[in-house]
């Protein structure tokens, strides 16, 4: 099996045994994820979302993985995420989702990435470079079907054929994005998927592409001509409720630096809000909340109390958190964990197994999204496996 190491975060020039956090991540799983993706859209071409840094795995790692796996188009945010991710895979296709900001054109038409359009004075001004170059470059046309965020309401978006200005450039995707995919029975789905397949209806010949992870499991199976998956590529679950379809992608570990007992009455962490109901053994992990583990994952009240709190596996054992989480660290009550796994540089888990992402994002009162794109640089990344 190929393996690597990433070098471009801090943590990646110092050896494992020196890292607080080890960050592992499976470039195999990543491929396997989009082919199971690709294979469940029945024909439809199967894009990859790499946003928010391939949603914390490394654009630069997880981008030329997808390609060797056969993507062949990317979404990113920012104009600064398609130039990495024009970097990692030249020959592919790079839309940027956030829209085209004034004066910009000339960054896109120079580095071959495509904005995705969704106002009328984006529109223009995209036409209009085009025209001055003399070139009819290629775009995407949001519109929008129920989010009310970015896109052309779908007035606008029926009258499109009938705008000049698409003449200037070439309209290479139609897309619209869902509200609530995840929700399977919820109404918005078999509306917007209608009111989208009538703006299709009005431009025809472009491709469109309504689906995103959630979507591409709908019972409707609104593939269209392009799917365009994200947080489910990462081992995300799209189907929520459900066995999660999806293998997962990363894993987390933090390392013991200091292993105490605490007595009946003692506190753990800031404004001692965890108290101690009786005798137990904490162990303080190098990672906190600006490695991107979330606060809200901190342990309120009493030790024992039934809260939804952050939990890590020691030596294969669930732990819960005592205290609060700080800025670089976070204590664990590992009173029950087994003894040969509680030793300083010891590894404990708090990504992987059944602490899924979905299920940390749980524990941490968010979703698993924001616990992804959240996970900070100052790990040692880990990159295992390949596209094959």
């Amino acid at each position: 099996m190929n393996k690597h190491i990433a070098q471009a975060a801090p943590q990646g020039r110092i050896p494992e045994e020196a890292a607080g956090g080890i960050l592992r991540i499976d470039l195999t799983a990543l491929a396997s994820n989009w082919r199971s993706l690709r294979d469940r859209a029945g024909g439809a071409e199967t894009a990859a979302v790499v946003k928010a840094n391939a949603y914390g795995t490394g654009i630069e790692e997880a981008v030329p993985a997808l390609a060797a796996a056969g993507c062949r188009t990317f979404f990113v945010a920012h104009p600064g995420e398609a130039l990495r991710a024009r970097n990692a895979a030249p020959r592919t296709t790079v839309y940027v989702l956030n829209g085209l900001l004034p004066g910009s054109a000339g960054f896109y038409a120079a580095h071959d990435v495509r904005p995705v359009l969704g106002s009328w004075p984006e529109i223009e001004e995209w036409a209009a470079f085009c025209r001055s170059q003399g070139r009819r470059l290629e775009a995407a046309i949001h519109v929008d079907t129920g989010m009310n965020r970015l896109g052309l309401t779908v007035g606008e978006g029926l009258a499109l054929a009938a705008r000049p200005e698409l003449k200037d450039f070439t309209p290479a995707l139609l897309m619209s994005h869902f509200v609530g995919a995840e929700e399977r029975d919820n109404p918005l789905n078999a509306r917007q998927i209608e009111t989208f397949a009538a703006v299709r209806n009005a431009l025809p010949g472009i491709p469109a592409s309504l689906a995103n992870s959630s979507g591409i499991f709908l019972p409707q199976k609104p593939h269209f001509d392009l799917v365009r998956p994200g947080y489910a590529l990462y081992g995300g679950n799209p189907t929520p409720g459900a066995e999660n379809p999806m293998r997962a992608v990363v894993g987390l570990e933090g390392r013991i630096v200091q292993l105490r007992w605490v007595e009946t009455g003692d506190t753990v962490g800031y404004n001692g809000r965890w108290i101690a109901g009786e005798r137990r053994r904490i162990a303080t992990v190098s990672v906190g909340y600006a490695d991107g583990y979330p606060r809200s994952a901190s342990a309120p009240g009493r030790s024992g109390e039934a809260l939804a709190t952050g939990m890590a596996l020691v030596g294969g054992h669930p732990c819960p958190f005592a205290g609060t989480v700080s800025m670089d660290l976070l204590a664990v009550d590992v009173t029950g964990a087994p003894e040969g796994a509680l030793a300083r540089g010891e590894p404990v888990t708090l990504i992987g197994g059944p602490l899924t992402v979905d299920e940390v994002g749980r524990r941490a009162g968010t979703i698993g999204y924001e616990i992804l794109t959240g996970l900070g640089d100052r790990y040692r990344r880990v990159y295992t496996g390949s596209a094959r």
